[in-house]
C-alpha cells in the first residue's frame, strides 16, 4: 500500500518554496540525502557572497566615474572628457601667468666721444680765443693747499723775442706763432710759464724735442714782482700738448741760486707746469664740448 497520490513524487528542497516534503515512514527506502543537501546549500551561499561581491565592485567603478566626471566638469567648459589623464595637454598649453613681453629697441650706436685733444692739435680746430688773461684768469692760483699769487702777463707774436739762451733758434725753427707768458710768486719764489703757439702738433712736439737744459723762457718781472733769474741760476722744465709747448722758470726773487735741496722751488714749477697743462686740455674740452652739441 502506498500513501499520497499515485507517479512520481516530487523532491523537497528546503530552500524552494511550496515545495513538497515526502512524508517519512519508518523503514523506507526514501531517506533524504543530507550530504547532498549540505552541499547544495553551501554552493547557493558561495554563488550569494560573489553577486554581492560583483555588486560592490560596479558601485565603487560607477562611483569613481561619476567624481572623475564631476572633476574635469569643474576644470573644463562644463563637458566631460573622453581623454585619459595621460593625454592631457602640455605645460605650454595649460594657461597660467603670463610673462609680458620684455620691450624691444631699435639697435642703435652713439657716435664716439670727441677728442678734447683734436681740438688743440691744430691751427684748423684750435679756433676758440686765446689769450694770457683766459689760459690764466683771476688774481691767484690754488693748487692743493698752496696759494699762488698771479703777477704781470705778456703775449707777443715775436716767439725769440721772449725767450733766452737757446730756445729762440728752437721756437723759430719750428715757426711759433705766439707766445704767451705769467709770472705768480710765493714766499720769495717766482715763477714765469711760457706758452708757445704752433700751428700743429708736430712742430710742437718737435720743438720740445730740440730744447736742451739751456733753452730757457724768459723771466717776467713787473707789477710788484721784483727780476728774477737773471743772473742766477734758475730751474727750467720744458713740455707740450697739442699745438702749444710750455716752458718754466722758477727762482728766488733775492737773486739766490736755486740748488737741488730747494725742493720748495721744484715743487712750486712743478705746480705752474701741471696747471699750464691742465688750461689747455680745458680748452680742448669746452670746444669739443662745443662742437657735439651744434
Amino acid at each position: 500500500m502506498s500513501y499520497g497520490q499515485g507517479g512520481p513524487q516530487s523532491q523537497w528542497d528546503p530552500w524552494k518554496p511550496h515545495s513538497q516534503q515526502q512524508p517519512w515512514s519508518g523503514g523506507s527506502d526514501q531517506t533524504p540525502d543530507w550530504a547532498a543537501l549540505a552541499e547544495a546549500s553551501e554552493a547557493r551561499h558561495k554563488r550569494r557572497r560573489l553577486l554581492f561581491i560583483g555588486g560592490g565592485a560596479l558601485a565603487t567603478v560607477a562611483v569613481g566615474a561619476a567624481v572623475a566626471v564631476a572633476v574635469v566638469s569643474a576644470n573644463g567648459s562644463g563637458q566631460a572628457s573622453n581623454n585619459p589623464t595621460s593625454q592631457l595637454p602640455a605645460t605650454a598649453d595649460i594657461p597660467g601667468a603670463s610673462t609680458p613681453p620684455a620691450p624691444s629697441f631699435a639697435p642703435t650706436s652713439a657716435p664716439p666721444p670727441l677728442d678734447p685733444k683734436d681740438f688743440v692739435s691744430s691751427k684748423a680746430k684750435d679756433t676758440a680765443p686765446l689769450s694770457a688773461a683766459g689760459l690764466f684768469p683771476g688774481t691767484q692760483l690754488t693748487m692743493g693747499e698752496t696759494v699762488y699769487k698771479k703777477g704781470p702777463t705778456a703775449d707777443t707774436k715775436n716767439c725769440a723775442s721772449a725767450a733766452a739762451g737757446s730756445l729762440p733758434k728752437v721756437l723759430t725753427a719750428n715757426d711759433c706763432t705766439r707766445l704767451l707768458r705769467v709770472t705768480y710768486t710765493k714766499d720769495g719764489m717766482a715763477v714765469t710759464v711760457g706758452v708757445a703757439v704752433f700751428d700743429t702738433e708736430a712742430k710742437a712736439a718737435r720743438a720740445k724735442k730740440q730744447a736742451d737744459s739751456k733753452s730757457i723762457v724768459e723771466s717776467l718781472s713787473g707789477g710788484g714782482v721784483k727780476a728774477f733769474c737773471n743772473a742766477a741760476v734758475c730751474r727750467s722744465t720744458t713740455n707740450s700738448y697739442g699745438r702749444y709747448a710750455y716752458f718754466t722758470l722758477s727762482g728766488f726773487t733775492n737773486g739766490n741760486d736755486v740748488t737741488p735741496k730747494d725742493t720748495a722751488v721744484f715743487s712750486t714749477g712743478d705746480d705752474l707746469a701741471e696747471f699750464t697743462f691742465r688750461q689747455i686740455r680745458r680748452r680742448g674740452e669746452a670746444q669739443a664740448s662745443a662742437a657735439a652739441n651744434e
